[in-house]
């Protein structure tokens, strides 16, 4: 397989296998003009398998809801077909209407357009909880 190297844009390495296409559809890639390869199943000496994401464009993306979704994965940014930035991401501390409170009693149930606004309370299970009424997510 050959999916040819981009000249300026953004890789998104690392992902775990199978997540691929998660990312790519809550980061809405399919609604971009430019070029987007998804590499599923990659073999990686680290991971085992790994996917990997390329937009041969240079778009803004969510690294929080990137963050969220796989704690593990690299933003590389790609100038004149070098990395220029390397990111690695982990679980962000707070996180918005990426997740929504399935507390009925919330305000947000009341409150349609309040944001859904969620806290890291425990890292290593990855649970958040609501700001508005401590609910877990999950």
């Amino acid at each position: 397989m050959l999916v040819n190297p981009i000249k300026n844009g953004i890789v998104l390495d690392h992902i775990s296998a199978g997540t691929g296409m998660k990312l790519y559809k809550v980061l809405r890639l399919n609604e971009l003009e430019c070029p987007v390869a998804i590499i599923t199943n990659a073999f990686s000496a680290k991971m085992g398998k790994k996917d990997i994401i390329k937009i041969d464009g240079v778009v803004q993306l969510d690294l929080d809801v990137i963050g969220y979704m796989d704690p593990g994965v690299t933003v590389n940014k790609i100038e004149n077909s070098v990395v220029v930035e390397r990111k690695h991401l982990s679980l962000p501390e707070t996180i918005s209407d990426v997740i929504h409170c399935k507390n009925p009693r919330c305000i947000t149930s009341v409150e349609q357009e309040l944001p859904h606004k969620f806290k890291l309370v425990d890292r290593e299970n990855k649970v958040y909880r609501c700001i508005y009424c401590e609910a877990k997510s999950k």
